[in-house]
């Protein structure tokens, strides 16, 4: 958009999709990093969320803010965190991007999402307190559920950076416990060409003497000097706090707390024991504000739920949802995978976006896959299918893999398109993964949690 001449007057804006169309138009880029538009909107609201830097004994109740950065992983903290809060009886809200499906999916208070009613008012104050200054899609939705949170009445209040971490608009709240879940190459073109440049980035919400909690096992040195130049509270893992475990418990321990014969999270994947283990020392850093119970961190981690993170849809054949939209990820998802068991046959319905390594995905995931559905997504930054079906021809032919299969490839216009095909061609014990974004996943998810039944069954009775 060049002009916001033709943007609609703000009175006329009634309902939650209006609000969003008229965000997506008011800025010309849909990335503009930096904290000092979005924080000068923030301050004319007039509104605080936590404890702001040298204001901690001003006595004043505010909630306790976690912030999580990382490249995957931090949905699945957010979510664990957030059990675990809500299991010890305290009032949890959260923040996170992007949605699956629907944009209330963004914000979570006690477990259940707000509605459009919900957030409605607050964008209008939003609109308000802007003025003339310009707001990405991003910024603006951010500003307006932070301000929704703040109204909430919350003990807990949980944020998920959207890109990297010092530049990202959550970074606006002074957070008391800072979270980094893994790092790894993704958004080079904002964050920098390696683990370091990233590192330093994603350090950027750690605040002088508060705690800061890394689950990666090999934290950038990066991150490590930021704390160090901050005079932040860096617990690590490997030295802070730690985890074992066998097939059927696993124990955890921090600085002065131990959690023993824990059962495993019921979000599945072997990534997940390093998300709960830095769930974990950040409670134990706040615990004298948020204390919690034993019970509770069993509780809260037994019934966690988040789609879309190595989700299994038990049917024939097994459907399994992934987000996975780079190659670490897309690693963890190929483990993860490789635990499960036996199938004949495994189908993948990949969409991805073009600015992500779909070659290093192809790569980790190509020995599994024996019928590849490739998709168009509904967004301007996707690859196209066609050129994703040129990336796996291209990458087979570049390096030819004795132990993979040699697998299918078909192009369909949208992720239901894909899932209908690899549905057709699968037999009832075989699997298909769904993965590559969150377009990809939520184009699924549109119409409910699929259930599947191969024709072949239905055709077969019994499927034998």
């Amino acid at each position: 958009m060049t002009a916001t001449d033709t943007l609609p007057n703000p009175a006329d804006l009634h309902t939650l999709d209006d609000w969003l169309a008229y965000c997506e138009r008011l800025h010309p880029v849909g990335i503009d990093m930096g904290l000092e538009r979005v924080g000068a909107v923030w301050a004319r609201t007039g509104v605080v969320l936590g404890t702001p830097l040298g204001q901690e004994d001003a006595g004043r109740e505010a909630p306790v803010v976690f912030t999580v950065a990382g490249t995957n992983g931090k949905g699945s903290t957010c979510a664990m965190l957030e059990g675990i809060l809500m299991s010890s009886g305290f009032r949890v809200g959260v923040y996170g991007s992007p949605h699956l499906v629907r944009f209330e999916e963004r914000c979570r208070i006690q477990g259940e999402l707000v509605t459009a009613e919900q957030l409605v008012p607050h964008f209008a104050a939003i609109e308000a307190a802007r003025g003339d200054t310009p707001l990405t899609y991003f910024e603006f939705t951010t500003l307006a559920i932070m301000r929704l949170l703040a109204s909430a009445g919350l003990d807990a209040v949980i944020l998920e950076v959207g890109l990297g971490g010092r530049l990202d608009a959550v970074n606006i709240i002074d957070t008391d416990c800072a979270i980094i879940t893994s790092i790894d190459l993704d958004h080079m073109e904002w964050l920098g060409p390696d683990r370091e440049a990233i590192g330093r980035e994603k350090a950027g919400i750690m605040r002088a003497g508060r705690p800061a909690v890394v689950s990666d096992p090999q934290a950038p040195q990066s991150v490590v000097d930021h704390a160090a130049e901050i005079g932040a509270d860096l617990w690590l893992f490997g030295r802070d706090h730690n985890y074992a475990g066998d097939r059927q418990q696993w124990s955890w321990g921090g600085r002065s707390k131990r959690f023993n014969g824990m059962a495993y999270p019921a979000l599945r994947g072997a990534n997940q024991l390093l998300n709960a283990s830095g769930v974990l020392a950040a409670l134990e850093a706040m615990r004298p504000r948020l204390p919690v119970s034993a019970q509770a961190v069993r509780t809260g981690l037994a019934t966690v739920e988040l789609p879309g993170r190595f989700q299994i849809i038990p049917g024939q054949p097994t459907l399994i949802l992934d987000v996975a939209h780079n190659p670490h990820a897309v690693a963890t998802l190929a483990v993860n995978l490789d635990q499960m068991g036996f199938f004949p046959r495994t189908h993948a319905v990949w969409g991805a976006m073009a600015d992500k390594d779909a070659a290093g995905m192809v790569a980790k995931l190509r020995p599994l896959v024996d019928a590849w559905h490739v998709c168009d997504l509904p967004t301007p930054r996707a690859a196209t299918a066609a050129q994703l079906a040129q990336v796996i021809t291209d990458e087979v032919a570049a390096r030819p893999l004795a132990t993979a299969p040699k697998a299918t490839v078909n192009t369909h216009p949208d992720p239901m398109s894909a899932l209908k095909a690899a549905l057709a061609a699968a037999d009832p014990a075989d699997r298909i993964v769904v993965f590559g974004s969150f377009y990809t996943v939520g184009g699924v998810l549109h119409e409910g949690l699929p259930k599947l039944n191969a024709p072949h069954l239905k055709a077969g009775g019994d499927g034998a």
